[in-house]
């Protein structure tokens, strides 16, 4: 079950930067999950309201995923997202994008 340690990182990547910010409040944590991440969202998401549940910080904080889809290239040229055989020549082509999970945001409240 290696959602609980990307739930627990995601947490944790959060916590660091809103306490590095003097945060008082983390409200939303944007993060990318690539289709290809083998990941589930929905049991990352549930992992992730568990582990922040006695965190002070992040009683209404949301984990939003959004799904990326896999971006491949050839060698021959191919770009697009076949994963399997590149179209063109029939060889393995490279995955480029969508297999990574990536914060690109995380929303705090700061004291005035």
């Amino acid at each position: 079950m290696h959602e609980y340690s990307i739930a627990y990182d995601l947490y944790a990547t959060a916590r660091k930067a809103a306490l590095d910010y003097h945060a008082t409040k983390v409200k939303k944590i944007s993060v990318d999950v690539g289709k290809m991440a083998m990941v589930n969202p929905e049991q990352v998401i549930f992992l992730f309201d568990t582990i922040k549940e006695d965190d002070p910080l992040f009683t209404t904080a949301i984990l939003d995923c959004a799904d990326v889809e896999p971006e491949t290239k050839c060698p021959c040229g191919y770009a697009g997202n076949e994963i399997y055989i590149c179209p063109r020549c029939g060889a393995l082509p490279e995955v480029i994008r969508g297999r990574e999970i990536v914060v690109t945001n995380v929303e705090i409240e700061v004291a005035d």
